[in-house]
């Protein structure tokens, strides 16, 4: 039997661009990954399709499994011969329990290797603008849990050091305990108006921060009904807050986007919305499949050279195209002498990125446009090789035929409704709590709306609708939406650009 290893590897305090690189790398090679509760699901969405996920995650006075039977858990995949991820909130040393699973994992005979992790205790009050020391405020710190080990006779946190020898305290998993932990503070000597911030949902775009005093920050718990996960800091620094808060000025801070593309295309808007503060609802409605016969792709490149235009109208088409090129035993030096034309500027970067440069790139990115340069180039008698999705409009090839060009027409893939929605992130979506819903292409409008049903979209009439041209918007509005922006520039970048100015 191979030799397995467990690898104990700390996410971070939730939001995934403060996962390690090495914990990536180690994540997308595991074949077991065993998580906890605070591991934000962009983070999984880098474990590979065969690994088995298990979630273990604890929360308050409900636990999937007791450490006993996690400990047990990583010793029975790893004596398996398997490469096993343990992936812990935070950092797996820092009130982790980490330690103690090492202890069992090398007591029976087996290797792991530990991958710290970006602790909360210090990024979740810099996502507060709060920084644990200053030269002007704190020049000591303390981390401290904020919930001791059950059944222990008696605490080993020593108040009155704390309480005067150290400028911030840091509780970590304190909310429940938050008025023994003031108590026991005040009564050590720690002044009653010593100012406290709790951040709930710490980095996440959920983050909340209420801020008060030793003396009155119980009361504000109870009067807003403020619920754990949250950290306590406590200290001067508290007070440079007011002044250095920064994830909370981001322009689409506190907005709900819902991103309706295809979950393949939807990082690059899903994480310009998240940069700029936006908390993001991907809800792919279009799941691009490639055909399964692409035989007729295959006899184009056989009668390649007597094509003298290739016209691309999407990033699928670009990808699946040179996929299949290269299958042949084709390379790009069998396009010498083509003309080469897309559709906008996504399409031709991705073409560039294939060594090839487009000759026409029209003004307006929609087969309009495209037609409208196409008539000043194309000539009567020349062949027109359209690689795209089945289904798509027919205007464009019409309009090559009126030229007098001859047009071959071959379906690379199909655009079918996705097949598998999060109930959680729909059940969202229905009862109103989004802000704003994006849409890409008139295929997710349709998509979208087969989703929720037609008769739900006067449930999101507060929501705005967000389009990224004018022929998505008219299918968003003949569905029923009340259409708000509409990119001036049809990409992404003109998306996003309308919705800041939305939100300026």
């Amino acid at each position: 039997m191979r030799e397995g290893i467990v690898y104990l590897i700390g996410a971070g305090p939730g939001d995934p661009g403060l996962f390690t690189i090495k914990g990536r790398a180690l994540l997308a090679e595991a074949e077991v990954v065993v998580y906890d509760r605070l591991v934000n699901s962009d983070i999984l969405s880098g474990v590979r399709p065969e690994a088995e996920l298990i979630y273990v995650g604890k929360a308050s006075s409900h636990h999937a499994l007791r450490q006993e039977q996690i400990n047990e858990l990583l010793v029975e995949k790893v004596a398996a011969g398997k490469k096993v991820v343990r992936l812990k909130g935070g950092d797996p040393f820092l009130f982790g329990r980490g330690g103690e699973e090492a202890e069992y994992i090398r007591n029976h005979g087996f290797d792991y290797e530990v991958i710290p992790g970006v602790t909360s205790a210090i990024a979740v009050p810099a996502y507060a603008g709060i920084p644990v020391t200053h030269r002007d405020a704190a020049s000591s710190l303390a981390i401290i849990t904020g919930h001791e080990k059950p059944g222990k006779q008696e605490s080993s946190i020593k108040w009155p050091q704390l309480a005067q020898g150290i400028d911030t305290l840091v509780f970590l998993m304190g909310i429940e305990n938050l008025d023994l932990i003031t108590n026991n503070l005040v009564a050590n000597g720690k002044r009653p108006d010593t100012p406290v911030a709790l951040v709930r949902w710490g980095t996440w775009p959920a983050q909340e921060v209420l801020t008060g005093t030793l003396a009155d920050i119980g009361r504000k718990v109870q009067d807003s009904h403020f619920k754990p996960p949250a950290v306590i800091i406590v200290g001067e620094v508290v007070n440079m807050r007011e002044r250095l808060a920064w994830v909370e000025n981001k322009p689409l801070w506190g907005k709900r986007v819902v991103v309706t593309r295809a979950r393949a295309q939807a990082s690059a808007l899903a994480d310009k919305l998240k940069e700029l503060g936006a908390s993001v609802i991907e809800f792919p409605t279009i799941e691009v499949t490639p055909e399964e016969d692409l035989s007729p792709l295959h006899h184009a490149f056989r009668s390649i050279d007597s094509f003298n235009w290739i016209i691309f109208t999407s990033v699928n088409a670009v990808d699946i195209f040179f996929t299949e090129m290269m299958a042949d035993g084709l390379d790009i030096r069998c396009l010498t002498g083509i003309n080469i034309c897309a559709i906008g500027p996504a399409t031709c970067e991705r073409l560039r990125n294939r060594g090839i440069k487009s000759d026409i790139v029209p003004s307006e990115y929609v087969a309009e446009g495209l037609i409208e340069e196409l008539e000043k180039k194309i000539k009567p008698g020349q062949s027109v090789l359209l690689p795209r999705a089945r289904g798509a409009r027919a205007i464009l090839p019409e309009a090559i035929n009126e030229m007098g060009a001859h047009v071959s027409e071959v379906n690379l893939y199909s655009a079918a409704p996705a097949a598998n929605v999060c109930a959680e992130d729909l059940g969202q979506i229905l009862a109103g709590k989004v802000d704003l819903i994006t849409f890409t292409s008139s295929s997710t409008v349709t998509n979208f709306v087969n989703i929720i049903g037609a008769g739900n979209v006067e449930k999101l009439a507060e929501a705005k609708i967000a389009c990224i041209g004018p022929i998505t918007a008219d299918t968003a509005k003949n569905k029923g939406f009340k259409v708000d922006l509409i990119a001036p520039e049809y990409t992404i970048a003109g998306l996003i650009e309308v919705i800041l100015e939305q939100y300026k």
